[in-house]
Parts: structure tokens; C-alpha cells; sequence
């Protein structure tokens, strides 16, 4: 061999990441907000908690990470992707809003076997665009191009986001009492979760295409799919400013039936009502395509449910009227009991 090798032979384009990393600060410049310390480009993302923490006795630092999952297969099959990077962001962010924590600044990390900067850009549009709507800054994060390890045009991503509360005002559940009531809060469609069975059922047993028109959904069948995940910021943060929010649950992977008891203390229970919340159209399809039973079905999807609060009866009234008055689709799905001989964390009526 004659000719010396580069980084670029071996699939590694240096030049062209650097020409992506300016785009990419450009995008993220549009997430700015107090305490951004830095640009993207630097070894790391800087951010100043002196605003944040003027009016706190005891800041705590709240974090999460997560990513999108298998829903990235549809943006795959629809060359769409400005809208995983809304998923993205809503997955780690609504975890720490059930914290009662107020979301500061997000990273990224995006790795495909090579870059493609019109994909790239787009993928971070959309991650901007999420931290636009969770109220926080998009800081810094890895593009990282891995020759042979991707299939050709395919992608993964995550993100990692820190919050801050006061340490008084952390939601964790232990003031949830007997008599608490849950109010479910709708959510937009699938979210990000069970999309593991999503396509087996849309793509090996019924043989779908994502440009198929589905007339329940009144639209394609990638047009339902790739539906972004809700962001609850400013839903959560509103409540939290006047009403008694005892308990937040984020229904992401297990469902109604997983997520809700996590924050509900031990010689307690939970009573759901079923048939209590509007059950969007994409679910009944699921399930009767795939035969999925009831039980399969709360503890795979949200059901049309992003977010349950659990809160004292005195003031279920109010949150629901509240909810209803910002335009909201909420729920009154059920309540908390005392323990029972069974030991049953849920009880279905």
C-alpha cells in the first residue's frame, strides 16, 4: 500500500463535522434563556444557577435521561425527521416535572454511521423545538459518526436533562392520604412507548405502509405514528403555583398500570375507573388488529393518558376546572383506598 490512509477513507468526515457543528449553534441559539454560559463547540456545556436559586432555601438538582426508542423506525420508513427530537425532549423532561422540578438545560446525542448534515439539521431542529416548549436550554451534546456500526440511514438518539426545586416543594408522593383523586391528563397519541408492538401489529400482521390512510385516524398511518409526545411544562408549573399537588406520574413504558403506583406509599391502593377518559382511536385499532388484551393494553400504553395527578378530594374540583379553562382534556380516573387482604396495589371498577 502507497497511499497514506486518512480518518476520512475510514468514514469519517472531520471537515464536515466541523462545518455542521456552526449550523448546529445556530439552531440551539434559538433555546437561549438565563444561565446559558456557553456555545456549542466548546468540550463542554456551562450554565450559572445564580438566577435560578435566588429564591430557594435548599436547591436540589433534578436529573433524567432517555431517548425515543423504536418510534425512530417510522421516522426511518418516512424520511421524516424534524419531530423525534419533541419526543426526545418530552421524554427526559416530563420525568422531572413530576418532581416538581423546573427544567434548566438539555444535552444531546445523536450517532449514525454517516453524517448526513440535512438529516442532522433536521433531527436538531426538532430538539429545539422541544426545549422551546419544556422552557429550557439546549447547551451542548455529541454528533457522532460510526462507520459500519448504523444500518445506512438510520440513527440513534438520546438526551439528558437537569432541573431544579426547592428541596420543600419536591413532589414524591408521601402526602398522598385515602380519598386522594386521581385527575388523568390526556395525552397526544402513542407518546413514545410500545412502539416495539406498534409495528409488529401495523407491519407484520396487517402488512401496513406508513403512507396508508387509516379512516379512524383521519389521516396516514405514519401521520398517527410519529404524532409528537406532549410536554407538560407549562401545564405542571401552572398547577404547582396555587393548587395542592400531592403526586405526578408520567405514563411512559408500563402504562396506567405501572406508573401510577410507583408514587403511591406502601399500604396504599388505587382504584380506576374504566371508561372514565377519552381513549384516543389509535388504541382500540391496536388492539383489535393484535387481539390485545385489557391487561396487555394498560400496561403497554399510556391509553390515552400523558399524566396523572393525584391530589386532595377538597380540591379535585378546582384542578379539573382549571384544566378545563387552559383548554385541557382531563379526567377524573379514579382514587386512592386504604390497603386491602388481597394486596393488590390497583383495583379496576
Amino acid at each position: 500500500m502507497t497511499k497514506p490512509i486518512t480518518y476520512a477513507d475510514a468514514g469519517v468526515d472531520i471537515e464536515k463535522a466541523n462545518s455542521l457543528v456552526r449550523t448546529i449553534g445556530q439552531i440551539t441559539r434559538r433555546t437561549s434563556r438565563p444561565g446559558v454560559m456557553s456555545e456549542i463547540g466548546g468540550f463542554a456545556g456551562l450554565f450559572s444557577l445564580e438566577r435560578h436559586i435566588a429564591d430557594m432555601q435548599h436547591p436540589v438538582l433534578v436529573s433524567s435521561t432517555d431517548g425515543v426508542g423504536t418510534k425512530l423506525k417510522i421516522a426511518f420508513l418516512l424520511d421524516k425527521h424534524d419531530t423525534v427530537g419533541i419526543d426526545l425532549v418530552a421524554m427526559c423532561v416530563n420525568d422531572i416535572l413530576v418532581q416538581a422540578a423546573r427544567p434548566l438545560f438539555l444535552l444531546d446525542y445523536l450517532a449514525m454511521g454517516k453524517i448526513d448534515s440535512g438529516r442532522v439539521e433536521a433531527i436538531v431542529t426538532g430538539v429545539a423545538e422541544g426545549c422551546k416548549q419544556a422552557r429550557c436550554a439546549l447547551i451542548g451534546g455529541e454528533t457522532a459518526e460510526m462507520p459500519g456500526f448504523y444500518p445506512a440511514g438510520e440513527y440513534d438518539l438520546a438526551g439528558f436533562v437537569v432541573g431544579i426545586v426547592d428541596n420543600g416543594k419536591i413532589i414524591d408522593g408521601t402526602s398522598i392520604r385515602v380519598g386522594h383523586k386521581l385527575i388523568g391528563i390526556a395525552s397526544s397519541g402513542l407518546h413514545s412507548n410500545g412502539f416495539s408492538l406498534v409495528r409488529k401489529i401495523c407491519f407484520e400482521v396487517l402488512k401496513m405502509k406508513v403512507e396508508d390512510h387509516v379512516p379512524e385516524f383521519g389521516r396516514t398511518l405514519g401521520e398517527e405514528l410519529l404524532t409528537p409526545t406532549r410536554i407538560y411544562t407549562d401545564l405542571v408549573q401552572g398547577l404547582l403555583k396555587e393548587l395542592p399537588i400531592h403526586g405526578l406520574a408520567h405514563i411512559t413504558g408500563g402504562g396506567i398500570v405501572d406508573n401510577i403506583v410507583r408514587i403511591i406509599p406502601q399500604g396504599l391502593r388505587l382504584l380506576i375507573r374504566r371508561g372514565s377518559w377519552e381513549v384516543p382511536p389509535v388504541f382500540a385499532f391496536l388492539q383489535q388488529a393484535g387481539r390485545i388484551p385489557e391487561p396487555e393494553m394498560l400496561r403497554t400504553f399510556n391509553t390515552g393518558i400523558g399524566l396523572v395527578a393525584v391530589v386532595p378530594e377538597a380540591a379535585a374540583t378546582e384542578v379539573l376546572e382549571r384544566l378545563a379553562a387552559a383548554k385541557e382534556k382531563a379526567f377524573l380516573i379514579g382514587e386512592v383506598l386504604d390497603h386491602g387482604e388481597s394486596g393488590e396495589r390497583i383495583l379496576w371498577a
